[in-house]
């Protein structure tokens, strides 16, 4: 998954890059508003973190301006302020969830956590699609009660198809929500994870949980389970 941070304290900028990255996010960062606006528009954005307090482009502005363009990702507020009418202002501009600093990292975490889950339809932590689990706090994959070993690309590629069930996702897409702007890409590493995932997820040959689409994409193959929680 890909997020965007918008924070022009360096040292918070740096620590929740480097915060999200362990997470196997991949991040873009900026520490104004019109460059964050920039990022936001042109790049396959999957969250975005954003203080309100920015300078070029207030947090307010980026969320109002974000909202009119049409971008739907989810976003979580940070501000200083703890009057709750800056949180009210941030929430009506479009904002999905607020955190007032100081914050404990794992508060934060917690909550981008929920705002992936909930944008992409799932109330609960854990999601269950056919004989196979995926506890997208812990970062655990299970087929049928059995945790799986899985790399972190295997992971974060998994965990992107299970938060697009429906659709037809491109090489080119997934590349783009897994790795970030300045790293070298490769299709053919795409197709090594998707071949590794199928065999690890379907070992017998009979469940064909991601299906190739020639010519489109990837698109999991999996119905989602009733006791979901959805």
């Amino acid at each position: 998954m890909r997020a965007l941070i918008v924070e022009d304290d360096p040292d918070l900028l740096a620590s929740l890059g480097k915060l999200l990255r362990d997470q196997g996010f991949a991040v873009d960062s900026s520490a104004d508003g019109s460059e964050g606006l920039y990022l936001a528009t042109e790049f396959p954005i999957d969250l975005a973190i954003i203080d309100l307090g920015l300078p070029q482009l207030s947090g307010l502005e980026l969320i109002k301006r974000l909202r009119e363009a049409g971008r739907k990702f989810p976003v979580l507020v940070l501000t200083a302020r703890s009057d709750w009418q800056d949180k009210v202002l941030g929430l009506e501009a479009g904002a999905d969830d607020y955190l007032t600093k100081p914050f404990h990292q794992a508060e934060l975490l917690a909550r981008v956590n929920a705002l992936l889950r909930r944008s992409a339809g799932h109330a609960q932590p854990s999601v269950k699609m056919g004989p196979v689990t995926l506890d997208l706090t812990a970062q655990r994959v299970f087929l049928h009660q059995q945790e799986l070993d899985l790399t972190s690309y295997e992971y974060k590629v998994l965990q992107y198809l299970f938060l697009n069930p429906d659709a037809v996702v491109t090489k080119t897409e997934l590349s783009e929500h897994l790795y970030e702007e300045d790293t070298e890409r490769d299709s053919n590493v795409i197709e090594v994870f998707v071949g590794r995932l199928r065999r690890k997820l379907d070992p017998d040959g009979k469940l064909n949980p991601i299906e190739t689409l020639r010519g489109r994409g990837y698109r999991l193959n999996l119905s989602p389970s009733p006791a979901n929680g959805d």
